[in-house]
């Protein structure tokens, strides 16, 4: 059984991040999605990025740190959208993590990252927050690093796809994005 946490995007902790949870949970391994906004959720992407600011990005990753803080130091790192940039803040200080799974959101490559590191990207094509010149320097690094990754794009669907809520939504994209991701949670799983 994995142990995954799910950062959430800019728009707080959602229906998206707990219908993750329950996804992942009825798959079999165990999983938590933390509030960074400590209760705040956006009606829209602006005001999501207004609460990003006025908490301040150092405090939102420290949150995630403390949510991280009683996990055993396999547990895979999942963030949607702005949760992806939590994941680069909290990567290079778990050098144990089993996994990493990036949804609607590319991160930087830790620079200490294990050879073979499973890690799954999963992105829309094309995304408005992720322009192509920046994916394929993405890419570059990813092939530097050594990490095992998987790169899957969406064509069809808005940047949070996933999110039944949105505008962006597609459902057939959703669903095969969430079959990819219990698949690689149970690779993981075998191979822990």
């Amino acid at each position: 059984m994995a142990t995954v946490i799910f950062f959430h995007s800019v728009y707080g902790l959602r229906s998206l991040e707990h219908e993750a949870v329950e996804r992942v949970q009825a798959a079999g391994h165990k999983a938590f999605a933390p509030d960074l906004y400590d209760g705040l959720i956006a009606r829209s992407i602006e005001e999501g990025f207004e609460f990003k600011d006025e908490i301040g990005w150092e405090t939102i990753c420290e949150r995630a740190a403390w949510a991280l803080a009683g996990l055993p130091a396999s547990t895979v790192l999942a963030g949607f959208s702005m949760g992806t940039g939590v994941i680069s803040s909290l990567w290079p200080k778990r050098e144990k993590t089993a996994g990493i799974l990036l949804l609607h959101g590319v991160a930087p490559i830790a620079e200490n990252a294990r050879k073979g590191l499973p890690l799954q990207l999963h992105l829309a094509e094309p995304d408005p927050f992720e322009p192509e010149e920046d994916v394929a320097a993405w890419r570059q690094a990813v092939e530097r690093s050594g990490t095992a990754a998987e790169i899957f794009r969406y064509p069809g669907g808005g940047h949070l796809y996933t999110d039944a809520s949105l505008p962006d939504y597609n459902a057939r994209a959703a669903d095969l994005t969430w079959k990819r991701v219990i698949d690689f949670l149970g690779a993981i799983d075998a191979n822990a």
